[in-house]
């Protein structure tokens, strides 16, 4: 077990809490006066984490903190000096069970880059109940044709149960809740965002450096997510993605190849966490 003095721990706790604070500053501001923004809330609002939670550091199982008596009352640690304990690892046998096979069956999976964003568009296909506060760039028949002039192969459950009951029909793959391992893969833009909903899952038993790299790829990969969706942004200066032409398309996919390369050693790594925990191993 290794063991922080004080001074060590709590200069990478407050190095953690500046680096996530770059965007948690600004939602934390942008909320106190009840504004919404589509792009930057959306990893505070979509998952469960709140900003005091991707604030707090953690070392992860493994590593010891020397007065850190207000560690001692959060959940999963324990002992003197305290520490990550190892009953809360084995509690959390199935989730890290679980982890690890989906991430081990993405990352096994060859990456597909044929999808250019259009889980967004099937989402307001056919409906004026659109899930964004902010006007169709082509117009509502203009989004429509789109729609439906492409192939759709969304692979991703969390995004595909938002579309429309017109636009699942035109889906090529029927992905559900209960067979992630079956569909998800590495160069879908959701699977991407949600490595970080993967990495918070799994505090405080891995290092926050983890989670904060997770989160950070998640926020860049979602101004791609948008700037490719339907909606005009430019009035928050996003410039759109016109993936209904050919450059679109070529500017999308490139993008989307250096998202899936950026997120292959992130889902490595927590890979790798899973399977030192499930071993019930020392960091």
């Amino acid at each position: 077990m290794k063991v922080l003095v004080a001074a060590e721990w709590r200069a990478r706790a407050d190095a953690h809490a500046a680096r996530v604070d770059t965007f948690v500053e600004p939602h934390l501001a942008r909320r106190a006066e009840k504004v919404n923004h589509p792009v930057h809330d959306f990893l505070f609002t979509y998952y469960s984490h709140r900003p005091a939670q991707l604030r707090r550091w953690h070392p992860g199982f493994g590593v010891a903190l020397e007065e850190a008596g207000e560690y001692a009352s959060l959940k999963g640690y324990g002992g003197d000096p305290v520490a990550v304990t190892t009953a809360y690892v084995e509690s959390q046998r199935p989730l890290l069970t679980q982890l690890r096979t989906l991430l081990s069956a993405t990352a096994g999976r060859a990456p597909q880059f044929g999808c250019f964003g259009l889980h967004e568009w099937a989402m307001v296909h056919r409906t004026d109940d659109v899930r964004h506060d902010w006007p169709l760039r082509l117009g509502a028949a203009g989004t429509d044709a789109v729609v439906e002039s492409h192939r759709i192969g969304c692979s991703h459950f969390d995004a595909f149960r938002f579309f429309t009951p017109s636009a699942r029909p035109l889906n090529t793959l029927q992905p559900g809740r209960d067979d992630r391992p079956a569909f998800e893969q590495p160069g879908c833009l959701h699977a991407g965002m949600d490595l970080y909903k993967h990495a918070f899952r799994l505090s405080p038993m891995i290092p926050s450096d983890l989670v904060a790299d997770c989160f950070e790829l998640a926020r860049d990969i979602r101004v791609l997510d948008m700037r490719a969706a339907p909606y005009d942004l430019a009035d928050l200066g996003f410039e759109p993605v016109r993936i209904e032409t050919a450059e679109g398309k070529a500017e999308y996919v490139e993008a989307q190849r250096g998202f899936a390369e950026s997120g292959a050693p992130l889902r490595a790594q927590m890979i790798a966490e899973c399977e030192r925990l499930l071993a019930g191993q020392n960091s």
